[in-house]
């Protein structure tokens, strides 16, 4: 096997072990780390966990012990260089004796990008910096628009149509009280299925409260995998009319996980306290002046406060429209089943008034299709979590 081969198969190794803290991890990065002899062999492997504290290279450094002196460390990011909650990891890497550094991507945090590479490079380490780079940015693009901006990456997500409906007319729908939208699921279980897997890798979601009255979900995390922290589950609700009795309510106060948030303008403080008592959060957002509903940048910023790196947006036309409008969406994720409901009535995937010319459209970018049996996805950038 060739040196490049080779490279890049621990590197995939490393890229393997960092997803597997998915859910983990966060509020730090996902990263996984190979260390190989000086033969070539796998001495040591690492994933780090926020709760185990120590990073991926320390771990794999303590599995291959002595056997690490002259050997390669692989890993999917840039060592940590700096004093965090543990020691740089650069020393220790040093200290082992670790004579060549492979990584596919740099820390994005402007504040210490760099730095590690350079103390490596400065103690005699041999350092290649970007395979598999496309793979790295994209696991950890949520860490890199928060360290950046200290707000989370926002992924819009519906299911539709073909021919763009999210529901059929109104007063065609049959008000839902398990969790079944009016007029029934659009996509295939294997595509809703999929949904679970993207809530997995989030660390909330947000509704609008007409979802909650039309929909009565819980909007939970059923993928069966690990957390450390429950999946946050935030409504906007201007005027705090999310009822006593919704499953998402009823399930707040029976697991008290402290997992619901809801952010109003105005609401009676009778109900706000009788949430709040059975376990649900309320807090206030002022309204923007020109529809009375909740800033949505007032609350990316105060979800970035709670360490929320990843926002999963599943509400209805009205908040898809006012999100696009607001410019809050990083990516879509879009699943299309293979119909067409038609009619004037029929629900939009976005309401409000749009953009008024082509020119001015949201531009999606880097598109990637996803199939679902006879179901299919895209997903695409409206802005890059690196630069914009």
């Amino acid at each position: 096997m060739s040196a490049n081969s080779a490279d890049e198969q621990h590197i995939h190794r490393a890229l393997e072990l960092a997803r597997q803290a998915m859910g983990l991890a966060s509020p730090n990065p996902y990263v996984g780390s190979v260390v190989t002899d000086p033969q070539g062999n796998v001495v040591g492997e690492g994933s780090y966990t926020y709760s185990g504290v120590k990073h991926a290279e320390i771990l794999a450094l303590e599995g291959a012990g002595t056997q690490a002196c002259g050997g390669t460390l692989y890993i999917n990011l840039e060592p940590h260089g700096h004093q965090g909650r543990t020691p740089p990891c650069t020393d220790a890497l040093i200290k082992a004796g670790i004579q060549r550094v492979v990584a596919s991507m740099a820390d994005p945090n402007p504040k210490v990008s760099g730095q590690g590479f350079e103390q490596l490079r400065h103690a005699g380490v041999h350092v290649e910096v970007g395979q598999l780079d496309e793979q790295s940015r994209k696991l950890n693009e949520a860490f890199a628009r928060y360290i950046r901006h200290r707000t989370p990456l926002v992924t819009l997500k519906a299911a539709m149509t073909l021919d763009g409906k999210i529901a059929p007319a109104p007063a065609e729908a049959i008000t839902a009280n398990n969790g079944i939208p009016p007029g029934g699921w659009i996509t295939s279980e294997i595509a809703r299925a999929h949904v679970h897997e993207l809530r997995h890798q989030h660390d909330a979601l947000l509704v609008g409260s007409g979802t909650i009255l039309s929909d009565n979900p819980l909007l939970t995390d059923r993928s069966g995998k690990p957390r450390r922290r429950p999946l946050l589950r935030v409504i906007l609700d201007s005027r705090l009319r999310l009822p006593l009795d919704s499953r998402l309510v009823r399930d707040a106060a029976s697991n008290q996980k402290n997992d619901v948030l809801i952010f109003c303008s105005v609401g009676d403080e009778k109900k706000q306290a009788a949430l709040e008592k059975i376990g649900v959060r309320v807090e206030k957002i002022p309204a923007l002046e020109s529809d009375g509903r909740p800033d949505l940048e007032a609350i990316l910023r105060r979800l970035g406060e709670l360490e929320i790196l990843s926002l999963m947006i599943e509400g209805g036309a009205t908040i898809n429209g006012a999100a696009l409008a607001a410019g809050i969406v990083d990516k879509v994720f879009l699943y299309y089943a293979p119909k067409i409901l038609a009619g004037t009535g029929s629900v939009p995937f976005a309401a409000g008034p749009g953009f008024r010319q082509m020119s001015q459209a949201a531009q999606v970018q880097r598109l990637h299709l996803h199939r679902f049996g006879e179901d299919f996805a895209v997903e695409g950038y409206l802005r890059d979590p690196y630069t914009d």
